[in-house]
């Protein structure tokens, strides 16, 4: 079950102790990290990726925007442009979520994404991909390590840890941990190596 995207604490065995959600700083980056979103989605400005990630990079970078004033008068401009962006390109992308390098949104529709939810370097997810919180009453969605390729109407559910080099196969639905270097697909999802010929396939 999804939940409204919203920073707070979260005791996720890959995190350790409960702590608060740490929002990095950001005001000297963000443009960079435009640019670099850019590049990911091969210099395409129509790409309805990069609109959704020029505005979650707008909302991170409000964060550090001083005086508190002009802050909340950014807030209400993110806002609005978050909603325009979910309607529009059917992403919601809030900018709690914690994304690394090279992140890329394949084609677009019915992409859901928890405000709780960390992604590493060099990610990949496709259309109808929602990924989130089990129960409301648990407020951990998935942490999701480097080279993850994300296929088409995946669920990755709860308190769950993906390793790096990781397929997750069109439609599966993901419920617990997935090792580095495996293959998930079905529903439930089941797990297996990662071999060479697996990796040269699409999931999507």
């Amino acid at each position: 079950m999804l939940n409204d995207p919203q920073p707070g604490f979260c005791a996720h065995p890959a995190l350790g102790a409960p702590e608060q959600l740490a929002l990095p700083a950001v005001k000297t980056v963000a443009f960079a990290n435009i640019r670099a979103d850019l590049r990911a989605h091969g210099g395409r400005w129509g790409a309805q990726g990069f609109w959704a990630l020029v505005v979650y990079r707008f909302g991170r970078w409000r964060y550090g925007v001083r005086p508190a004033l002009l802050r909340k008068l950014l807030s209400g401009l993110y806002k609005a442009a978050f909603k325009f962006v979910q309607v529009i390109t059917g992403i919601e992308l809030p900018c709690e979520v914690e994304i690394g390098r090279n992140f890329v949104i394949d084609h677009f529709g019915g992409i859901i994404i928890s405000g709780y939810a960390k992604f590493g370097d060099n990610c990949r997810i496709r259309n109808g991909v929602c990924i989130g919180l089990s129960r409301v009453g648990d407020p951990c969605a998935p942490v999701i390590g480097n080279n993850v390729d994300i296929g088409s109407g995946a669920k990755l559910l709860g308190r769950i840890t993906i390793g790096n080099n990781v397929l997750i196969g069109a439609n599966s639905v993901v419920t617990r941990d997935v090792p580095a270097n495996s293959v998930a697909m079905g529903v439930p999802a089941i797990i297996s190596p990662r071999s060479e010929a697996t990796a040269a396939q699409r999931v999507a």
